[in-house]
């Protein structure tokens, strides 16, 4: 079975088209028109061994909201269809990354019940673009449309680019552990028979 899926989202503020494929080796091809959030995104695709390509183009000379949660739409709406039933894989993931001064903890629950919990330090320097808010808007968005319920929390670290990578790391590696096929788990992971 193939684990991967493409999406095409067209809306008045912004057009994305992406792929991903579950089982791949970190290949990606990415252009949001936001420099930074691409450079997150090929994080997530290296440390998590996705084959992911996202191009998208929206309203940024309004603001980057619109992009980065409809893109994490869009991401969410790829883990969800390249997963299927979920039979057989782990369920669950945890990593944490450090990243020089930041340390952040990124927990996944593939449950389809979806929740975030997004959690930085108050005294977390934020560089002047203010991403800070726009990515936990990209993760809650994401979140909901993958079905996971999904706790980030940085427990420590002063700049925002740290911060944000140590969280992109952490949760590409949780998700690539938590859709690991497990041979010991013939269906689904869940004492209720269905997730």
């Amino acid at each position: 079975m193939k684990r991967y899926a493409e999406i095409e989202r067209t809306t008045k503020e912004t057009k994305i088209q992406a792929s991903l494929f579950i089982d791949g080796s970190g290949k990606h091809e990415i252009a949001t028109g936001i420099p930074f959030f691409d450079h997150m995104l090929t994080l997530f695709s290296v440390h998590g061994f996705f084959d992911l390509t996202v191009k998208a183009v929206g309203d940024i000379d309004v603001d980057y909201h619109h992009t980065m949660e409809d893109v994490g739409l869009v991401l969410g709406d790829l883990i969800n269809k390249s997963l299927g039933d979920r039979k057989g894989i782990r369920r669950y993931g945890f990593a944490q990354i450090p990243m020089d001064d930041a340390m952040s903890s990124v927990t996944i629950d593939l449950s389809n019940r979806p929740f975030l919990v997004y959690d930085l330090p108050d005294n977390l320097e934020r560089q002047s673009d203010a991403f800070a808010n726009h990515f936990k808007e990209f993760f809650r968005a994401l979140a909901n449309k993958a079905g996971m319920n999904l706790h980030i929390q940085t427990h420590y670290g002063e700049n925002d680019h740290h911060v944000t990578e140590s969280i992109f790391k952490g949760f590409a590696r949780s998700l690539d552990q938590a859709t690991t096929f497990d041979q010991r788990i013939e269906n689904i992971l869940s004492s209720k028979g269905i997730l």
